[in-house]
């Protein structure tokens, strides 16, 4: 059994059959293009989620267990700064399996590397395996935004949700229990080997459910991610994160998107909700 079957059959025998049997041949035809509310609501079937910082507030979370880790050390530490240096390695290091200067590697593994390097940059010495693996997987423990569970919860009576994430299936399971996220299925990075913005990363939804990319609609707070999405003719839903880097950032705050340059602009998931008549 392939991948899709094996997803499709699933949301199925879990009772999400009718939410993917209302495509038409017309939608499968039609280009992705500007529609009214209604109609764009009743296009879709699949709404993905970018996660990190559109479903997570990965600052606040990372930076509280490196505090009470170096708290319990007895260690001085800005926890911020170092939860936001791990943060910032994100990108650099997913170009290095891109480029082929790394062999496929899950984000776990990635992040890993990275933490190994901060504990050296920041003096942090005498910490177990165990403690560095607990650490790493702090990531697993991200807290949701306050809107996340009950707006996706609202969003699930009419779509198939997921994330789409550069994180890895385990992550993102475990993210979801601790978070109580009502996600439908997983789709991470390690489902197809690729990371965002590869086409393969996008087009997954809409391979694996047999649906037009424009049945899905791709939901994050950041542009350039939607930019891509778009590029491969999905829906697009911007809701923007104003504290995903704290209440007094140090880096300018994205300028919000011009009207017309996504499908939906809201203010969070409870707002994209009622957008979509729900």
């Amino acid at each position: 059994m392939n991948r899709r079957s094996f997803l499709v059959g699933s949301l199925a025998a879990g009772g999400m059959a009718p939410a993917l049997s209302r495509r038409t041949s017309a939608a499968q035809r039609r280009p992705a293009a500007p529609l009214a509310s209604s109609a764009l609501a009743d296009s879709l079937q699949v709404l993905v989620f970018d996660t990190f910082g559109t479903v997570v507030d990965w600052r606040s979370s990372v930076s509280s267990e490196v505090e009470k880790l170096a708290r319990e050390k007895g260690r001085k530490l800005d926890a911020i700064a170092f939860a936001e240096a791990w943060r910032a390695n994100y990108g650099p290091s997913m170009n290095r399996v891109r480029t082929g200067e790394l062999p496929w590697t899950k984000l776990d593994a990635l992040h890993r590397m990275t933490l190994d390097g901060l504990l050296v940059r920041f003096n942090i010495e005498g910490l177990s395996e165990e403690e560095k693996r607990h650490l790493n997987r702090a990531w697993h423990r991200l807290r949701p935004w306050p809107d996340a569970p009950g707006g996706l919860t609202r969003l699930k009576k009419r779509y198939v949700l997921s994330p789409l994430s550069n994180g890895n299936l385990a992550l993102l399971t475990n993210m979801a229990k601790f978070g109580g996220l009502p996600w439908d299925c997983i789709l991470g990075s390690d489902v197809v080997r690729h990371y965002k913005p590869d086409k393969e990363m996008y087009l997954m939804p809409s391979e694996f459910f047999d649906l037009p990319p424009s049945a899905v609609m791709m939901v994050a707070a950041h542009a350039g991610d939607l930019d891509s999405a778009k590029q491969y003719g999905l829906r697009t839903a911007y809701v923007p994160r104003p504290l995903e880097y704290g209440p007094t950032p140090t880096r300018p705050l994205a300028p919000m998107p011009e009207a017309g340059r996504f499908d939906i602009i809201a203010t969070d998931f409870n707002d994209l909700a009622t957008q979509l008549g729900l």
